[in-house]
């Protein structure tokens, strides 16, 4: 008989028999791994697991014998913290990899801010000194003043020559 599962796409397979509901979203898994990882480093869950193994304790080694369920030196609850060991860890490695990652991007937009920043003070410097060289080639006031007062006095002096005067105001004698 021709295959079956003629209602799927070729390249889609099944994992362990079932079927996929949508594309996996890897940033969703490591949000989620994150808040595990970030909860079992709360005070709140160090007490909540202090006391759940003090009321193991407690129960195995107070209770009457037809109540206790942990009677061979605590094996079940040794297997329970574990199990929880190994499920934290890597959970824990995946939250330090991805705050890794985040930092790792930070940094890199930090090197870039500093850099457009080293760029413009390196402009900023550049136009400071182009005006400081502009102001000094920029003729001030009492410059521009004892420069007009020369070209008046010079022209006073063209001005009386031309005229037949000296400079006493009395007309020149001819020669």
């Amino acid at each position: 008989m021709a295959d079956r599962e003629l209602d799927r796409p070729k390249g889609e397979k099944r994992r362990l028999g079932l079927r996929r509901r949508g594309p996996r979203n890897a940033d969703r898994e490591g949000q989620w791994a994150e808040s595990i990882a970030r909860f079992l480093g709360t005070p709140s869950f160090i007490l909540w697991l202090t006391v759940f193994v003090v009321v193991w304790i407690g129960w195995n080694v107070f209770a009457p014998d037809r109540l206790v369920f942990d009677r061979w030196g605590f094996v079940a609850l040794t297997l329970m913290l574990s199990l929880q060991a190994s499920y934290a860890a890597p959970l824990i490695l995946l939250a330090q990899n991805r705050q890794a990652d985040r930092d790792r991007v930070a940094a890199e937009q930090d090197r870039q801010r500093a850099e457009r920043s080293l760029a413009d003070t390196e402009y900023l410097a550049r136009e400071v000194a182009a005006l400081r060289q502009a102001i000094n080639e920029t003729a001030t006031r009492d410059f521009v003043r004892g420069e007009l007062r020369a070209l008046l006095e010079e022209l006073r002096e063209q001005d009386e020559a031309d005229h037949g005067q000296d400079s006493g105001g009395q007309p020149r004698a001819k020669s």
